[in-house]
């Protein structure tokens, strides 16, 4: 399923810092590894975009929608919600904003609170990567089949 996220609200819950001047694109890389791992989509949006700067922005399978001065991220989550219609009850909202939470419950979407998103986005990271087993080479059996097998075509 994918998700809206309310940006800010998830950064302390990750252990970073809102002070911070890369705050938004150390959420967005943590972000990219989530969805690499989930194979999800992440919409998130940040309050106070500076002038200028572009309202979203696509990273792999993360949007970062950043809202101008004059209004949130959590108005702009609620008219997402209300865009998708009856497609919002497949979409999950963070947000530990009790405003985004019943703006989510109005739409039958999901909702995870930032804190309880957090644990997932760790336990993504430390779950072991499946990788492939290991090749266990041929038999002697095997070898000597393929030996035998090469030496009639060249004989052939």
């Amino acid at each position: 399923m994918p998700y809206l996220i309310d940006g800010h609200n998830l950064i302390p819950k990750l252990g970073l810092c809102l002070d911070s001047c890369d705050d938004e694109l150390a959420l967005v890389t943590r972000l990219q590894e989530f969805c690499r791992l989930r194979r999800a989509q992440v919409e998130v949006y940040f309050d106070g975009a500076p002038p200028g700067q572009p309202a979203s922005r696509k990273f792999g399978a993360v949007t970062a929608h950043f809202v101008r001065q004059g209004s949130s991220a959590d108005a702009a989550i609620e008219k997402r919600l209300e865009r998708l219609g009856k497609a919002a009850r497949n979409w999950i909202v963070v947000s530990s904003d009790h405003r985004v939470q019943n703006a989510a419950q109005a739409a039958h979407a999901q909702s995870a609170s930032s804190e309880a998103f957090a644990r997932q986005m760790e336990i993504a990271q430390s779950a072991p990567v499946a990788t492939p087993k290991a090749d266990r080479g041929l038999s002697p059996e095997e070898v000597e089949a393929w030996l035998m097998l090469f030496e009639e075509r060249r004989k052939g």
